[in-house]
């Protein structure tokens, strides 16, 4: 006999109860991955001014058009980081005023890190343009390049991850994940001049530490050897140290904590590494015998 609808309603009603850990009634409202992900494309275009606009910016009144940005930033991003603070346990019993006020403060010193971000992302486009002979101009690589995008939402999460900022951080990365196919955790740090070629399927995990100079192509892993430790591995390096100068051709897989790559290597397409290698050697993988067969 089919159920009515009202039936339908209560049952999903009082699974409520029963499930209450994907369950949030009389809670604080959680953030909004709308309102991050407009902050993400908000700071793009302080990031990469006269690239994103629909109209030209002029010399003349480049400061307020950038005053206006920031402030809205500013505003919101202390508005979710306010709302992230409330999902997490340590926050749920300070007094409003005392929330507010750690969220400004903390908005406050994010802000102040946007020129290094600038500085940051200006040698990745270089590294990208020195680095991809089908690269035709660097407003190519920043308009187009999905490696950009992943890179600068990174790096702006990683400065919210670094600040102990909840939630948000991983909003912005998962956006990223979801727009490029590529999977960069916040907690990851990245040197300059950092080149992603393609992009698609790379993962970098929370603990992994990229020097300068780095080059990775689509579907490298830098990951754990192993999740099984579930959250008893938190706090701990799980995640490999890819010193200067590397490249890592795809499909290779470079992975724990006590695993690092020194400078110069090049690690060959498809090769699993789960021990550190020295500086400047070749790593590859023999290649499989190809075998060829006349059909008719």
């Amino acid at each position: 006999m089919r159920k009515s609808l009202n039936q339908i309603i209560d049952e999903i009603v009082e699974s409520y109860d029963n499930h209450e850990i994907i369950t949030k009634i009389d809670y604080e409202s959680q953030p909004s991955r709308k309102i991050i992900n407009e902050i993400v494309y908000k700071l793009q275009k302080i990031i990469f001014p006269g690239f994103f606009e629909e109209k030209n910016l002029k010399r003349e009144y480049i400061k307020y058009y950038v005053g206006e940005l920031c402030e809205d930033v500013e505003y919101n991003l202390t508005k979710q980081i306010v709302k992230a603070y409330r999902c997490c346990f340590e926050y749920q019993n300070m007094p409003d005023k005392q929330v507010k006020e750690q969220a400004e403060n903390v908005t406050a010193q994010f802000m102040s890190t946007l020129p290094k971000i600038r500085e940051y992302l200006d040698t990745d486009v270089q590294a990208a343009y020195e680095g991809d002979p089908a690269a035709y101009g660097m407003d190519e690589i920043i308009c187009s390049y999905p490696g950009i995008f992943a890179i600068m939402t990174s790096r702006i999460a990683h400065e919210l991850y670094c600040l102990n900022v909840p939630l948000v951080p991983r909003i912005m990365t998962e956006h990223a994940h979801n727009k490029t196919g590529i999977d960069i955790h916040p907690g990851a740090s990245i040197g300059k001049y950092f080149f992603i070629d393609h992009g698609t399927g790379i993962v970098i995990g929370e603990t992994t530490v990229i020097g300068e100079h780095v080059k990775i192509y689509q579907g490298v892993t830098l990951g754990g050897l192993s999740t099984s430790g579930g959250q008893n591995l938190k706090g701990t390096k799980r995640h490999p140290n890819i010193e200067d100068y590397v490249t890592i051709y795809s499909g290779a897989s470079i992975l724990g904590g006590d695993t690092t790559i020194g400078s110069g290597t090049v690690i060959g397409g498809n090769a699993f590494v789960t021990h550190s290698v020295s500086a400047n050697t070749k790593v590859t993988v023999k290649n499989p015998e190809l075998k060829f067969r006349q059909e008719g």
